[in-house]
């Protein structure tokens, strides 16, 4: 049961209560690119991203916010540190929220009550984001090693500590301070009549920042904005992403969501739909499923399917696709799906909707699947999904027991790649 919170809104997005968790990202740019910029938070745009932060380090780069505002339709955020001074520059230049470090605010609650007034004033949101690594940024914890400690007892045996007990000691300091800064924050901003804001409490330890977050919901309804920061790249960020997030919205805990890569941002927008949809907590864009491929599995099924998801990742129209490549569960898995392949030896099967469409010849999969794909979508999308009948061309030569994988001829091979 999803936990009950107060509402907050970022620009025309409601965070929050009953409304649907939030997908958001952060770019890579220097803010004050401001084409650079704009085009990256258009890319996010096209694959279902809902509120899009930049870093604001320098006044050049606060100066550029509105700017870029002008030209984007999703919210903008704008992301503080240290200097209050930046956050009243992106005020004025008409953001839709301002984001500040607890850990690090230059001025503390003379800095707070200063940009909360102006965003109260503007009816602009706040995210009070505590970060496990800069909690002390301000008054720095004089670094402490972990050591393993040895005691002579009395009957002449040595007794050692647990570093894991050592551990967990120390992520529950960790949790109740990050919590405790979390909720003074709040109090402040409640002492001023300001309701407009969501925290964060983000660690790069998955058990960390899970510990954090159940602590602050068990003690605040205010809504919370689920990170896992520095999470890694690709494999390593999107699993730990997953495991974080799934243990805590499947308790109810969370608002929205920001899946932490070290890759393109465009990237980390299907990861977190994908965590919401196997969560059943958001429908948007396309369920994929496929097969990991075996030894009973005749067609190039992992070209296949990666083009094919790859070619549906700006679809946000609810929709199942499958792309099976076994004669165990393919049939029933494409059945299932509002499209899917079923392929074996050189050839595959097309279901929509349950139905049998048509049988054809492995190098006409890629444009088959489009095609049904695109006729079950509204127009702008599909003319995305599939630009023409037998345009797409094949993605592999195949794949055989007899013979292993095959090579695309070369003319074939060049038309699949452009």
């Amino acid at each position: 049961m999803r936990r009950i919170t107060r509402q907050m809104h970022v620009g025309n997005v409601k965070i929050g209560s009953d409304a649907p968790i939030a997908v958001q990202s952060m770019t890579t740019t220097y803010t004050r690119d401001i084409d650079s910029t704009v085009a990256q938070i258009k890319r996010l745009e096209d694959v279902g991203c809902e509120i899009a932060r930049v870093a604001v380090p320098e006044v050049a780069d606060a100066e550029a916010l509105g700017a870029i505002k002008r030209q984007i339709k999703i919210p903008l955020v704008a992301d503080i540190h240290y200097d209050p001074k930046l956050a009243m520059i992106a005020i004025e230049q008409g953001v839709d929220k301002i984001r500040i470090n607890p850990g690090n605010l230059n001025g503390q609650r003379t800095a707070f009550d200063q940009i909360a007034k102006a965003c109260m004033e503007r009816d602009i949101a706040m995210r009070i984001g505590v970060n496990s690594g800069s909690l002390d940024a301000l008054h720095q914890r004089e670094a402490e090693m972990r050591k393993v400690q040895v005691r002579l007892l009395e009957d002449g045996t040595l007794e050692k500590s647990d570093p894991a007990d050592e551990r967990r000691r120390e992520r529950d300091d960790l949790t109740m301070r990050m919590v405790a800064k979390a909720l003074e924050y709040c109090t402040w901003a409640d002492e001023l009549g300001y309701y407009n804001y969501d925290v964060s409490l983000k660690s790069s330890n998955v058990l960390t920042a899970v510990q954090a977050y159940r602590a602050f919901a068990a003690r605040s309804d205010v809504p919370l904005h689920l990170g896992i920061t520095e999470a890694g790249t690709h494999v390593t960020g999107a699993v730990k992403s997953a495991v974080g997030f799934a243990l805590l919205l499947s308790e109810g805990i969370g608002d929205t969501i920001r899946v932490s890569l070290t890759a393109e941002p465009e990237e980390e927008i299907p990861v977190a739909y994908e965590i919401l949809r196997s969560l059943e907590l958001r429908s948007r864009g396309v369920t994929f499923v496929s097969c990991p491929s075996c030894g009973r599995v005749e067609i190039d099924v992992m070209r296949v399917a990666n083009e094919v998801e790859k070619r549906l990742a700006k679809v946000q129209t609810p929709i199942q696709v499958a792309v099976m490549g076994c004669v165990v569960n393919g049939p029933g898995e494409s059945r299932d799906a509002d499209v899917g392949l079923a392929g074996g030896r050189g050839k595959g099967v097309i279901f929509r909707k349950g139905e049998v469409v048509k049988t054809v010849p492995e190098s006409e999969f890629l444009d088959a699947v489009l095609q049904e794909v695109a006729s079950l979508l509204p127009e702008a999308e599909a003319k995305i999904v599939y630009p023409g009948t037998g345009e797409l061309g094949a993605v592999s030569g195949g794949r055989t027991r007899k013979e292993g994988y095959k090579s695309l001829p070369m003319a074939t091979a060049a038309t699949s790649e452009e």
